[in-house]
């Protein structure tokens, strides 16, 4: 994928500013924890880069934009440290890590190897209710597609990306694959307009959706490859459109 976006006047705001992301795009809301709450309205906050790379954080200042408590913000805040989204610096506090196009490449190395696996083992392992979500994500990504929604596309990515994980069935796999989601969700969103194509993307996605859903191992797996092709090229892209 080489092509350029077709240009749009401006980005869908994450309806509205901090509000949580919506419930049919995780479908496990029910149940959460306040530090699950807390890390879900974080990560979307970060990923859709309404806290900036490289700007400053504070708990209390996370915990009064969001109304939760500084415990679930602080607890929170740990996880995305883990997942390299946030920086937590003796005596500097905690700040938005940066966004590096060569650090994304050498991510995409692992993240290709285990992506192929979890679709393989989610398409053979995945339960009858996991398959329906696989399909529903899969009509989800047509319609992001369809209607160019970003903000719609990033939470189902998100959905899908822990459902891949769930009914893959590998501890560790999944252990590994966690680190990566955000940061390439975050990725992806901030240089989409420039060198990304949406629809192809979400068309992608639903591909290996719905091999999984299909319980096709190799369809699956073929699917997840052409997925992380594409992501691969269009992080090339974002190197040569920065020369």
């Amino acid at each position: 994928m080489s092509r350029t976006a077709k240009p749009r006047t401006s980005r869908r705001p994450a309806q509205p500013t901090d509000a949580p992301p919506a419930p049919e795009a995780d479908g496990n809301g029910e149940g959460q924890s306040l530090t699950d709450l807390a890390y879900r309205r974080l990560e979307e906050l970060l990923v859709t880069l309404q806290i900036a790379p490289g700007s400053g954080v504070s708990e209390a200042e996370l915990s009064r934009r969001l109304g939760i408590g500084r415990t679930p913000i602080r607890e929170a805040l740990q996880r995305l440290a883990r997942e390299r989204l946030v920086l937590i610096l003796p005596r500097r506090g905690i700040v938005v890590s940066e966004i590096n196009a060569l650090t994304q490449l050498r991510l995409i190395e692992t993240r290709r190897e285990l992506e192929r696996l979890l679709s393989r083992r989610a398409a053979k392992r995945a339960t009858p209710a996991e398959r329906v979500r696989f399909r529903a994500i899969a009509t989800g990504m047509a319609k992001a597609a369809e209607d160019e929604d970003d903000i719609a596309f990033m939470r189902l990515d998100r959905a899908f990306n822990g459902l891949v994980v769930e009914a893959a069935r590998n501890e560790f796999a999944a252990g590994a694959m966690t680190l990566m989601h955000g940061l390439s969700r975050r990725y992806w969103y901030h240089h989409y307009k420039q060198v990304a194509d949406l629809p192809l993307s979400a068309r992608l996605h639903g591909a290996v959706a719905e091999a999984i859903a299909a319980g096709e191992e190799v369809a699956a797996a073929a699917a997840s490859d052409r997925l992380m092709d594409y992501i691969e090229t269009f992080t090339r892209a974002t190197v040569d459109a920065s020369l």
